[in-house]
């Protein structure tokens, strides 16, 4: 006769932990949100449109986890505002933060890119990042620490033909990480960033669905393929967790190798 009995491993428990994840209704953010609910987090699943991420919190309610939704443009300062207000009231303010939910609206040459493009990558990939950041880590401050997770992107470190803009985004998004971690550190707040690689999502579906540029890209990854969302997860789960209790500041590449 055997045990059965499985005790969650402490290094990844995030049982009675609050984590908020931006950009939850699919892709990346989805695959986080729920990595982090089978390992025992309230997850607050955010995104612009509430319904997808209602699919995403009752598909985590199903599997024995604990979430909920809301609606959130994280382009809009105040909407950022408002929902942690709406938590911190309600007694549950995240003490975890994945900042995912990101904005590419244009795909070309810079000199072709129109003025509400770009203020639209920026206002989503680089002011949304940090107040969101900003509102999550004062109640983290007040709570007596906590942490924050950033997808960037292997776009931070080598920018890509056709998205000059976003890499930009993306570089500050990892400068911004290492500047908060430095801050916020006195105050038991740890701040790292994951750089994914090509992921099958619909937000890289302009190069995915493009024969030449994935072509181009694959000859450029030494593990010759795309990632999957729930590839990317796991990196999330680790920087959140108490495994990573010593890393802050740091940025994880999860790329096949593309970076190497």
């Amino acid at each position: 006769m055997t045990d059965d009995t499985r005790v969650p491993d402490p290094l990844f428990d995030l049982s009675g932990r609050t984590a908020l994840v931006s950009g939850a209704s699919r892709g990346i953010g989805e695959a986080i949100a729920r990595l982090l609910a089978a390992h025992g987090a309230h997850v607050i699943c955010t995104s612009r449109k509430v319904e997808a991420c209602a699919a995403v919190a009752d598909a985590i309610r199903d599997a024995g986890g604990s979430a909920e939704a809301h609606a959130l443009h994280v382009g809009d300062p105040a909407a950022i505002e408002a929902l942690f207000a709406q938590l911190e009231a309600a007694g549950r303010a995240p003490t975890l933060l994945v900042n995912n939910a990101a904005a590419n609206p244009y795909f070309g040459p810079m000199l072709d890119m129109d003025l509400g493009s770009y203020e639209k990558t920026v206002e989503v990939n680089l002011r949304g990042y940090f107040w969101t950041s900003v509102q999550a880590a004062r109640r983290m401050r007040a709570a007596g620490g906590g942490a924050i997770v950033n997808i960037a992107s292997v776009n931070a470190r080598r920018a890509a033909p056709g998205q000059g803009i976003y890499s930009m985004t993306k570089a500050g998004i990892v400068n911004l990480t290492e500047g908060l971690a430095k801050e916020l550190a006195p105050h038991g707040i740890r701040v790292n960033a994951i750089l994914p690689g090509l992921t099958e999502t619909k937000f890289a579906s302009a190069i995915t669905s493009n024969p030449k540029l994935m072509d181009m890209m694959l000859r450029q990854i030494p593990l010759g393929r795309t990632a999957q969302p729930h590839e990317i997860a796991p990196a999330a789960l680790f920087l959140l967790s108490p495994a990573a209790s010593y890393v802050s500041g740091t940025t994880l590449a999860v790329d096949g190798g593309y970076l190497a």
